[in-house]
């Protein structure tokens, strides 16, 4: 009675062990692999070219080595996605075509192919690194992403284009080269944490997304860190950019965020630039070593600006406007570097409010030739006058609780060396790719 029961058990383990499928190298071997492989099935590659491009139109697993390379030949995307439940581990992916406009990627996800799983790839060479086209609840994680240096800047591929795909789950990517780093348009409900992008337009650039996470993420040496646009309830915690050219972190026409605990250090135009955005909760970040700490601008509303520190920008603060905006919440301000202020009793806020700009800022930032004038005996007089008499001052920005000191947001000491191959970067040379910021 033993042996047959042995005998059926047997049959019932053939069909795992029988998922297991090596893929030799060569031109069509990984098409036929997969066209005569079952739902489920595993397909191994080994060493060696494997010349695309392929669509996986079952759930399959395909793993391989680095040194297995999925080669498209310069046509459409290498790798397309057709059929949920998909996993590509390990390999390395290349030689998409270049036609922006079909968005010739090194792996496309398409609608239905909803859970794909893309891991530990290198992926190099291709228009758009990874481009997740309609599939739901897609985990990108811990790739090696290298886009093209050429042709001009705003005419690359994305490292990852994010489009209308609901639940994405972006994770310990290294991006480098291209257009943008993540570039999330028409979609929602997704967490992009803990990615480093080099040498880029925009790190991460936002159009028209929803209710998604933006934490952990590092950006170097970009011509802008992390660009939310027409979105809405965003939460953007706990990112760095360092040595970024244009802006540090940008709100334009994006509502409802949650911006805390994040970096903007060293050589940027503008640490933050607030355009025509409104009832963001700006909070415990660290604005530092920029041309102007804080751009304000364009009837942004309902914004709580508290426990920010401010840090040795060479102007603080730009507000185009002439409402007044109080920038201390619950008894709770900003830490200004250059607030020579006095906190007698101990508790942490200053004595005195900060008022970062007067009436002659107002009228440098529309009437820039009056400039010539700032030295002489008049601007002096009336400079003086508003900070004696302060009821002279028109509408603008103030701090009611100034802190005495700053909070400190450390940088890990791994990218400590590449802030430091980025300094200075911006300073000479030509500022190419010029970029309209309110057109993308």
């Amino acid at each position: 009675m033993r042996l047959p029961a042995l005998f059926l058990a047997l049959l019932v383990a053939l069909p795992l062990s029988a998922g297991e499928r090596p893929v030799a190298p060569g031109a069509g071997t990984l098409a036929a692999a997969i066209a005569a492989a079952r739902p489920g099935d595993v397909l191994h590659l080994s060493d060696g070219a494997y010349l695309g491009p392929v669509t996986i139109d079952r759930p399959l697993t395909i793993t391989g080595p680095l040194g297995a390379v999925v080669d498209g030949g310069g046509t459409g995307s290498v790798i397309t996605l057709a059929a949920p439940d998909i996993a590509l581990r390990g390999f390395t992916v290349t030689g998409s075509g270049h036609v922006n406009e079909e968005l010739d990627a090194g792996v496309k996800i398409l609608r239905g192919a909803d859970r794909a799983l893309i891991e530990g790839l290198q992926i190099t060479g291709n228009m758009h690194g990874i481009d997740v086209h309609g599939g739901r609840d897609a985990r990108v994680i811990g790739n090696q992403i290298t886009g093209t240096r050429d042709p001009r800047m705003n005419e690359r591929g994305n490292g990852i284009y994010v489009w209308n795909s609901p639940g994405t789950l972006l994770e310990r990517n290294t991006i480098r080269y291209g257009r943008d780093g993540i570039f999330s348009n028409t979609s929602a409900d997704s967490i992009y944490r803990g990615n480093l992008m080099r040498d880029l337009r925009f790190a991460v650039h936002f159009m028209y997304t929803r209710n998604t996470e933006v934490s952990e993420n590092i950006s170097i040496g970009n011509h802008l860190g992390f660009a939310i646009m027409f979105s809405d309830r965003t939460v953007v915690r706990g990112n760095l950019s360092l040595g970024d050219r244009d802006h540090g972190l940008m709100l334009n026409y994006a509502n409802n965020a949650d911006v805390t605990g994040n970096l903007v250090r060293g050589g940027t135009s503008k640490c933050l630039f607030i355009y025509n955005a409104h009832k963001n909760l700006i909070w415990n970040n660290r604005f530092q070593g920029c041309g102007i700490g804080i751009h304000f601008t364009a009837g942004s509303e309902r914004n709580v600006l508290t426990g920010n520190a401010f840090i040795g920008n060479r102007e603080q603060v730009k507000y185009v406007g002439t409402r007044h905006m109080e920038w201390s919440h619950d008894g709770r301000g900003n830490h200004w570097s250059d607030h020579p202020a006095f906190d007698l009793n101990g508790d942490g806020i200053a004595d005195s409010f900060y008022r970062p700009n007067d009436m002659m800022d107002q009228i440098l930032w529309s009437q820039p030739a009056a400039a010539l004038m700032t030295g002489s005996p008049a601007v002096q007089l009336i400079r003086w006058s508003q900070s004696s008499f302060p009821a002279t001052l028109p509408g603008g920005v103030r701090d009611s609780a100034p802190l005495m000191r700053p909070l400190t947001i450390a940088v890990p000491p791994d990218i400590l060396p590449l802030e430091a191959e980025v300094a200075g970067r911006w300073d000479h040379g030509p500022r190419h790719d010029t970029d309209d910021f309110q057109s993308h």
